[in-house]
């Protein structure tokens, strides 16, 4: 396989990531899009490295699809502010990408298709309204607005929380998904692009964005082949939104909830919680997943 660094401008900024072909040219080609969060072209962020991207790209890679990830904007070697830019600046980066990998020569621009994780399969989802787009593949994506998502996983994380944090935080009457609902409407009704609560800096604009994004709505204008992938022990989306994308898709959707897998496509067999994601992390992605996403992508790069 051979790796090449390009730039992708975008909206003023020059995004900077990297081009994996191998085999024949022109080839089929994959846009990577990672999920939410300072996270880079192989999706890693500097407090932990999942590396999913990179993985995909390898397994794309090893069957003859070339590929395209980049770093977010104010992210890696990426230019911008990454605190300041929201969900829709981040899907018209993707936009950028996705023109970027069709204008090159070492790929056919008539069989491209976008894979996206978490935050990425939203995109993936708004550029499946594409009719140039051979498909799109939704990586532990969601069917319902992000103000529901945050509430779904503050419910989930909240019973997995160490007994002794959640003894202070009944000794200090604190409830963590009031106290999460709280954070979100101050950030709702915020203004600015960034604001401080408790001295730590967030980026307001992109949450009051993806609060308010209905993924149904964009999946209702698909107009290419869709996969979805979650997994069983996924605590950062609902699995059964696979289910509700189902009943909005109008166009091919083809759905799988993989056994035991949570949101960093890993294999879990044990409990579903945060505090196993850095184990998680130092394991590479669950077989099932790959060998779904890869041989839908063949096929669909096989067909003229």
């Amino acid at each position: 396989m051979t790796e090449t660094t390009i730039s992708i401008p975008s909206g003023g900024f020059t995004l900077q990531g990297t081009l994996t072909t191998s085999g024949a040219t022109p080839a089929p080609a994959a846009l990577l899009v990672s999920g939410s969060g300072p996270i880079d072209r192989d999706s890693n962020a500097k407090r932990m490295s999942i590396d999913v991207m990179r993985q995909i790209a390898e397994h794309l890679g090893q069957n003859g699809i070339a590929s395209l990830r980049y770093d977010k904007r104010g992210v890696g070697e990426s230019d911008g502010e990454y605190l300041s830019t929201g969900f829709h600046d981040n899907v018209d980066d993707a936009r950028a990408a996705l023109a970027s990998l069709r204008s090159r020569p070492e790929v056919d621009g008539d069989r491209v298709v976008v894979i996206g994780h978490s935050e990425g399969a939203l995109i993936a989802g708004v550029l499946a309204s594409d009719p140039r787009l051979a498909g799109a593949v939704l990586l532990a994506g969601s069917a319902v607005n992000g103000k529901r998502v945050l509430r779904w996983q503050a419910e989930q994380i909240a019973p997995t929380l160490p007994t002794p944090v959640k003894w202070l935080m009944k000794l200090l009457r604190q409830d963590v998904v009031a106290t999460q609902a709280k954070r979100l409407e101050r950030l709702e009704s915020s203004t600015d692009d960034v604001v401080r609560i408790q001295l730590v800096k967030m980026n307001a604009k992109w949450f009051r964005e993806f609060m308010a994004f209905e993924p149904t709505d964009a999946l209702r204008q698909a107009v290419v082949p869709i996969l979805a992938i979650t997994g069983s022990k996924d605590i950062q989306v609902d699995p059964d939104d696979v289910d509700r994308m189902r009943q909005v898709v109008s166009s091919p959707f083809d759905g799988h909830v993989v056994d035991d897998v949570t949101h960093l496509l890993r294999s879990e067999t044990g409990d579903a919680t945060v505090r196993t994601y850095k184990r998680q992390a130092r394991r590479p992605i669950d077989q099932r997943v790959t060998r779904l996403l890869t041989d839908w992508v063949a096929l669909l790069g096989r067909i003229d």
